[in-house]
């Protein structure tokens, strides 16, 4: 018989760390890593603790999303009503500038934007609310993002704003920028129909 298990790390320990952003209801996510000789470890996720923030937590998908070239732009993507999806989104190789846009008509930050660099490095991840749409552009060749999400996706449901939208201004940090066909034809926020 193996002897009996013992931790290895300390009881309670890896919680994660819940910051507010300046968007209602949007949360940067930190690791608490217990640390000794062989590196760490860390808790990314647990139902019971994104609960008590009173943040939604049911996953139903992950997906990825692999940028092979720094520039990559991909937004600014949400799900209409009744289909809103929470995210959580974590870069698990390279490096993003994730952006953050309050769509939603009701809020108190209805029309603004925050962004965080978000890398495998800082191992930070973002929580998104329904409503809040979601871009990103890379700032590292081969940049790898990991997005569990709220809600099952319905193509039916699906939006978009246009990254260079002038009633929101975001800045993008990169002059060289590869978008999609699809993203370059999203409509300005005045000119759609948002339900």
């Amino acid at each position: 018989m193996g002897r009996p298990f013992r931790r290895a790390y300390p009881a309670g320990h890896g919680a994660v760390k819940f910051i507010e952003t300046e968007l209602a209801g949007a949360w940067l996510i930190e690791l608490e890593p217990a640390v000794d000789e062989r590196g760490f470890f860390a808790r990314s996720w647990c139902q019971r603790e994104f609960a008590e923030h009173g943040l939604d937590s049911q996953l139903v998908q992950c997906n990825i999303s692999y940028n092979a070239r720094r520039g990559t732009l991909r937004g600014m993507h949400y799900q209409a009503a009744p289909h809103g999806e929470t995210k959580l989104v974590r870069v698990t190789r390279g490096a993003i500038y994730d952006v953050l846009l309050d769509v939603r008509a009701d809020s108190p930050t209805f029309g603004r934007w925050q962004a965080f660099e978000l890398s495998a490095d800082n191992r930070r991840a973002l929580y998104i609310p329904e409503g809040v749409a979601h871009g990103f552009q890379t700032l590292s060749d081969d940049a790898e993002v990991f997005y569990q999400m709220g809600a099952f996706y319905h193509p039916q449901a699906a939006r978009g704003i246009r990254w260079d939208d002038p009633r929101f201004a975001i800045a993008w940090p990169e002059a060289e920028r590869t978008i999609s066909e699809r993203d370059r034809g999203y409509s300005l926020w005045q000119e759609a129909s948002h339900e």
